[in-house]
């Protein structure tokens, strides 16, 4: 573990990987040091966020005493997302892992999935824990406008779009549900935690799905 001041109300921790990060993320939200007022996991880091009277010192004597819990995950519910699988790399994906298309969309609805952090854009949840046969590359070339709602697929991690924006995932699907909304508390759908169970949608309602 290495830690660096972000300012002087912010202390970045640096691990090796993502199955570091995770535990010790656990760890602090379920009970943060005296002070600490966010916790944001990504991939390799945590950034700590504290206010006074807690001090820099104070607070990284506090993340030098954690002893995280590997495996246990904290847990803050679980979300269903309807999906409708007709995703414009579909095709693509299924050449990649050698799945038929069907066989993909069970993979995708038969494990459930965990976020494990969130990034790129507000509400964009990182999920972890699928079926390990659909870890594909991100796209050759990004596209320059990905619809809002649009569930992708890359280095091992699913996703929904929160809104319309440039992205190089693999889209095998859409859902009509909102990850990212102000107007709701929490704003975000899929925090840190979160169990993320995908079922297949009907493509209207009259048609059922397959």
């Amino acid at each position: 573990m290495r830690l660096r001041r972000c300012g002087d109300r912010a202390l970045l921790v640096e691990l090796d990987d993502l199955g570091e990060v995770l535990p010790f993320y656990d760890a602090l939200a379920a009970s943060p040091p005296e002070g600490v007022v966010d916790i944001v996991p990504a991939a390799r880091t945590l950034l700590v966020r504290f206010e006074p009277p807690a001090t820099p010192h104070a607070i990284e004597s506090a993340l030098r005493s954690v002893r995280p819990a590997p495996g246990a995950r904290g847990d803050t519910g679980e979300v269903r997302i309807p999906v409708v699988y007709d995703g414009a790399d579909l095709r693509d994906v299924a050449a990649l892992t050698g799945l038929a298309e069907r066989e993909i969309v069970a993979a995708h609805t038969a494990t459930p999935w965990t976020v494990a952090f969130c990034g790129f854009a507000p509400g964009f949840g990182y999920l972890t824990g699928g079926d390990p046969r659909l870890a594909v590359p991100r796209r050759a070339e990004s596209r320059v406008r990905v619809p809002a709602g649009s569930v992708a697929l890359a280095a091992g991690f699913s996703a929904v779009y929160p809104r319309e924006s440039p992205g190089g995932w693999q889209l095998i699907g859409r859902t009509e549900a909102v990850v990212w909304d102000l107007d709701a508390d929490p704003p975000a759908l899929l925090r840190p935690g979160t169990r993320v169970r995908f079922t297949e949608a009907a493509r209207n309602r009259h048609e059922p799905a397959a």
